[in-house]
């Protein structure tokens, strides 16, 4: 395989003992950390576990006094005090599950593998679905190879997840295989009488030539012990994919949590020389979410699409941080961010294009759209290029507007209400993206989901 994998840049136990030098500096992330690093594992993955715990030690929870944090303020996180759920629930998952991956599915609830509501028969040779604690050792150890290594890795809520690693979603996929079935990842959070934070991990690999379409979604049930109210959940996931040589991934990745909730992801992508990736990704939900979408270019002629929605209303903040590092010749990119953003919701954008002076021939698009649907609403967005490359085709942008009274009118003059012509133009907006998810049955449920959110009609 054509990866390159650099040194782990998480410092390893033996290197790096801070530990019995200094002093912990944050309280509320250190009983987080006791938390997640209850559970011990063995080798090499406690050994990767302990270095990570070392650096959160050192670390603090970001605040609003840092830039990359300005808008997203985490005070209403530190409200709650964590627990971990060990133990697999019974969910009924059946309104989750596609049509298109009946036997393609791996289930995490709170973060522990769910076997029973998993199937992943009828794969294709070539093609490896499984939790890390499944793998046989041999396998095992090759994941040792990627698992944490991506670039980033000291971000603090990233190298939390790492410290707390038990299990992980593995999908692997061998030199020149194409897997025509999608593969879903599917992350649930039940919460119960406390709040429950649980720490998704998801390792993907798709060797040189190799084709492969993944879902990764993020879900709520309610526990039996809060069926009149919502439990309180935190989801500190963590998504690790690296394309090999001339190799294809397609992403969607969803986050529809409850109101209830916080969610905080990285997705981290290694690309290498002729490869492809695109992602979708959709946020809908969650009182407090936010979304770090990393890209290294690791070879030339490299192709990026990005293309995101995210839906708010109420009280929601949702804030999407990209970063795209297009460090050699002839790379593309282009990306696609949309909000609709109604009540007294926020939304967040920043978005970062790297071309150095080694990239020349890049081609690089960059575009945020935003709709408010509320006079209350709002949205702050950032994007950004940087580039000291001299032969190169770049461009970013970002407009924010609403709904337009004359569309309203000439709608309502071909005999359609005021509401539904409103949901109509709605619609019409967020489908751009979701009509460019490739598993149809996703689509359509995700159209049907923006759909009934009758706040986004009601200002």
């Amino acid at each position: 395989m054509s990866i390159q994998v650099s040194p782990s840049p998480i410092p390893n136990s033996d290197t790096v003992n801070l530990t019995s030098t200094l002093l912990e500096k944050d309280a509320y992330l250190t009983e987080l950390l006791d938390q997640v690093t209850a559970t011990k594992t063995e080798g090499w993955l406690q050994h990767l576990r302990e270095g990570a715990a070392n650096w959160v030690r050192h670390s603090t929870i970001p605040t609003t006094r840092e830039e990359e944090w300005r808008f997203t303020d985490l005070s209403s996180l530190r409200q709650f005090r964590f627990n971990v759920e060990t133990q697999s629930i019974q969910t009924d998952i059946s309104s989750l599950t596609l049509s298109e991956a009946p036997n393609s599915r791996l289930v995490f609830v709170n973060g522990v593998y769910a076997p029973e509501l998993s199937a992943v028969s009828d794969l294709p040779s070539g093609i490896m679905v499984s939790n890390l604690a499944g793998l046989p050792v041999v396998e095992q150890e090759g994941v040792h190879q990627y698992l944490a290594q991506a670039e980033g890795a000291q971000e603090v809520f990233t190298a939390l997840n790492t410290a707390g690693i038990s299990d992980a979603a593995v999908v692997w996929v061998k030199k020149n295989v194409v897997v025509e079935t999608p593969i879903h990842l599917l992350f649930i959070s039940v919460a119960g009488e406390t709040p429950t934070i649980s720490q998704p991990r998801c390792l993907v690999v798709a060797e040189s030539g190799s084709q492969v379409t993944l879902v990764e979604e993020y879900t709520n049930r309610r526990g039996a012990e809060s069926a009149e109210k919502e439990g309180v959940s935190f989801t500190n996931a963590v998504t690790e994919v690296w394309v090999g040589d001339n190799a294809e991934v397609s992403h969607t990745r969803v986050e529809q949590e409850g109101a209830e909730a916080f969610h905080i992801g990285k997705t981290a992508i290694a690309q290498a020389r002729d490869s492809r990736y695109t992602c979708h990704a959709i946020t809908l939900g969650a009182k407090l979410s936010r979304h770090n979408l990393e890209i290294l270019q690791t070879g030339e002629q490299t192709q990026t699409t990005l293309n995101g929605l995210t839906v708010i209303t109420g009280k929601q903040l949702s804030d999407t941080h990209s970063a795209i590092a297009l460090n050699y010749p002839h790379g593309t990119s282009e990306q696609l961010h949309k909000c609709i953003v109604g009540d007294r919701a926020h939304a967040v954008f920043n978005g970062k294009v790297f071309v150095p002076k080694l990239a020349q021939l890049t081609n690089a698009a960059q575009l945020n759209r935003n709709l408010l649907l509320s006079s209350k609403a709002r949205v702050d967005t950032k994007p950004q290029l940087e580039i000291t490359a001299d032969n190169v085709k770049c461009a970013h942008g970002a407009t924010v507007s609403q709904l337009e009274d004359d569309e309203i009118f000439y709608l309502q003059s071909r005999g359609i209400d005021e509401n539904d012509a409103r949901k109509l133009l709605i619609n019409a907006f967020a489908a751009e993206v979701i009509n460019q998810i490739p598993v149809p049955s996703l689509g359509e449920i995700l159209l049907n989901t923006v759909n009934n959110l009758k706040s986004l009609t009601n200002d």
